[in-house]
């Protein structure tokens, strides 16, 4: 097949549906199991795939970016989450041992190099990842960037994104009592690992919502509800991280040591209208690093189901798989 010839599909959409040639649980250590999905070509291009969260699991959307005549996309469930076990559990689970646990799936699979491809906080632990191990990352394409810093935080849980969304974030701050709605991270934290399965499904539900309102442009802020027990799996994993300021050694250690890794080929797709990871912290990952493309989507969030984003995704995939590393651009 020539694959520099794409009259055979759209390559505004997502490839056709497909199954995975290889599913397993892997026994990460510390009582943790997760679960790994491959698919596509068994000897093909590998390609990491990280979902976002921390938390959210993976979705059989997210095979779809890749010609599967090519790529040999490997997708897990990181601990807590998804189909991994314990569900839902924070004990032993740290930036760091996602790392590791990233490091155990390459030698499992017997593979030397990935593209790394993440959003979200899918692109923190992308970037984690390629600081720590930098000659395992061949090249890195991130969607909707969070460098785990106090300042995103307090952008999306302290106020913020409250300006523009005062309907969805009265309801998410609604059961809080007023003297803990100083730190809702915090006050949620109580709640969410109360002990009492119920009610941490309630403000697993409710946090959750408050994310998923915001995440289309197209999004009016009404609520967004989820099956509760993936919900409280969510909200404990993202409240778990958030409160320890994502395990990283200090605010901003990304960009700190972003030098470590200026020699990887990286593309960044941004929504310029994110409201849950605002373009400033893409355009400072971005800035200054030559190998880099910022690609700034307009009339785009934060979600990778966006049309623009989703077409751009594609785009950025495709020219990797033909040898093309596209210029710098900041629009589509």
């Amino acid at each position: 097949m020539d694959h520099r010839s794409d009259q055979k599909r759209n390559i505004t959409a997502l490839y056709p549906p497909i199954e995975p040639f290889d599913q397993r649980m892997l026994d990460v250590g510390d009582g943790h199991s997760v679960y790994m999905e491959q698919c596509g070509q068994q000897e093909g291009e590998p390609v990491l795939v990280l979902h976002g969260g921390p938390g959210g699991g993976c979705s059989p959307m997210l095979r779809r970016f890749f010609d599967p005549e090519h790529y040999r996309a490997v997708l897990f469930d990181q601990r807590g989450c998804g189909r991994s076990r314990p569900h839902a559990e924070i004990a032993q689970n740290t930036t760091w041992d996602l790392v590791a646990d990233i490091e155990r799936i390459r030698i499992a699979l017997g593979i030397d190099q990935f593209t790394v491809f993440g959003g979200s906080w899918g692109s923190t632990l992308a970037l984690v990842y390629a600081i720590t191990h930098p000659d395992r990352v061949k090249a890195l394409v991130l969607r909707g960037v969070f460098l785990g810093t106090n300042a995103e935080l307090d952008w999306f849980y302290r106020g913020g994104a409250a300006q523009f969304f005062p309907d969805a974030w009265a309801r998410f701050i609604a059961l809080i009592p007023e003297a803990e709605r100083i730190d809702p991270i915090a006050a949620y934290n109580r709640r969410l690992f109360s002990g009492d399965t119920a009610d941490e499904m309630r403000f697993g539900g409710i946090w959750s919502s408050w994310e998923h309102a915001l995440a289309s442009v197209h999004s009016d802020g009404s609520r967004v509800t989820a099956p509760l027990d993936y919900a409280r799996a969510f909200a404990r994993l993202e409240n778990h991280y958030f409160m320890n300021g994502c395990f990283l050694e200090s605010d901003g250690w990304i960009l700190a040591n972003r030098h470590v890794i200026e020699g990887i080929p990286t593309h960044i797709v941004q929504g310029r209208q994110d409201m849950i990871c605002p373009p400033v912290s893409a355009h400072r990952l971005a800035e200054g690093w030559p190998r880099s493309a910022l690609h700034l989507v307009p009339a785009a969030g934060h979600a990778i189901s966006e049309p623009g984003i989703t077409q751009k995704l594609l785009l950025i995939m495709d020219d990797l798989r033909n040898g093309q590393n596209s210029r710098r651009i900041t629009a589509v």
